[in-house]
């Protein structure tokens, strides 16, 4: 059992050049990542199976406290549905936000081998913004992820299914998304996560495929 585990971790290693894919999803309070107030961030960690198939761990999320000095323009609140005065929602300070969902990933990273975490998001430019924006205020010195490279499921699911919209992708894909669930941190990543490894797992298919039909002399 052990011996598999070590080469799970090994190939998933070698399969994005010791990069670890990780789906994270931000709601913000707006979108300018130094000044806009982060509100909730999630993250899917990216494992693979026996097959060589890639699946989504499971979610860890937390909302997070507006930032001192930070804009909320109320028409994001519209849109995702937060309520940042709420002392229901639980929410912690940027440094100890970005310490609970760092930890997860830190942990796959060393599991899997990998050097480092790479984001995985739908506009990922968007989220690594502000999830940068957010290190640099804290001054985070054990931040997992690659400070510009990413995945971007736009473009993946552009290429794979000719759909850019997240709930179009992902209905392509063959999956379920519930609109009125949608713009929720946790509900956004995890169907990312699943378009995600959808597309590396239909391009893996496609390959072995080939390969076979090579083997018998078809192509």
């Amino acid at each position: 059992m052990e011996n598999l585990k070590n080469s799970l971790s090994a190939r998933l290693c070698e399969r994005f050049r010791g990069f670890l894919p990780v789906v994270v999803d931000v709601e913000t309070g707006g979108f300018d990542a130094e000044r806009d107030a982060l509100l909730e961030i999630a993250v899917v960690p990216i494992g693979m199976d026996g097959e060589g198939l890639l699946h989504p761990h499971p979610a860890v999320s937390t909302h997070v406290e507006p930032f001192p000095g930070a804009n909320i323009d109320p028409r994001s609140l519209e849109v995702t549905g937060i309520d940042p005065d709420n002392p229901l929602r639980g929410a912690l300070p940027e440094r100890q936000a970005l310490d609970h969902v760092f930890a997860p990933v830190r942990q796959a990273v060393r599991e899997t081998g990998c050097q480092r975490a790479i984001l995985v998001g739908h506009n990922a430019a968007f989220d690594l913004g502000f999830l940068n924006a957010a290190v640099r205020r804290c001054g985070h010195k054990r931040n997992p992820f690659h400070p510009f490279s990413c995945f971007d499921t736009v473009t993946l699911g552009g290429l794979a299914y000719g759909q850019t919209v997240l709930s179009k992708a992902v209905m392509a894909a063959g999956r379920d998304f519930d609109g009125n669930s949608a713009h929720s941190a946790v509900y956004d990543a995890e169907r990312t996560a699943e378009l995600f490894c959808a597309i590396v797992n239909r391009w893996r298919q496609l390959e072995t495929f080939e390969r076979e039909q090579i083997g018998v002399g078809v192509l």
